[in-house]
């Protein structure tokens, strides 16, 4: 299914950017990378963001941060997250960040194949509920204009 939403790449270390985007490219799907959580939430809101790869360690606006953010807001509230951290993952950071609907999280560094493997899962079922969701939309839309009956306003010949 072609698609030109972005997988959107955070983390404040340029080296991991770097790594996460060798990774990546692999999938042959846009990339976009910032180094904040500032940018991270401009790059968001301008839309068309598929899946997030979010380094929750970041100086000034943190990776949960973001998140409780973007969960807030309906146009962004079912995009996939994956936290990325270089620190064990505490029991209190999982809970957290399962609570407010982050996909998975990942310890750094990560393997590339297992990278591209849950990224490529999650961006593409999230494309198809995306998709599946327009043309329920698309149905909708139609039932109120008129467009398609229902089966109530069908009439059954007889046999």
């Amino acid at each position: 299914m072609p698609t030109n939403s972005a997988i959107l790449v955070v983390d404040d270390h340029k080296d991991t950017l770097f790594a996460l985007e060798s990774a990546l490219a692999p999938l042959g799907r846009r990339l976009v990378s910032v180094t904040n959580g500032d940018d991270a939430l401009r790059v968001i809101l301008r839309g068309n963001i598929g899946l997030i790869l979010l380094d929750v360690h970041m100086p000034d606006v943190s990776g949960l941060d973001v998140v409780r953010y973007v969960r807030r807001l309906d146009q962004t509230r079912s995009i996939p997250i994956v936290l990325l951290t270089g620190f064990d993952v505490s029991r209190e950071l999982a809970a957290t960040a399962f609570l407010l609907g982050v996909a998975d999280i990942a310890l750094k560094p990560i393997d590339p194949l297992t990278l591209r493997t849950k990224v490529r899962y999650l961006f593409d079922t999230h494309q198809q509920l995306k998709s599946m969701q327009q043309e329920i939309d698309d149905l909708r839309a139609q039932l109120k204009d008129g467009i398609i009956e229902t089966r109530d306003s069908v009439e059954d010949p007889q046999p």
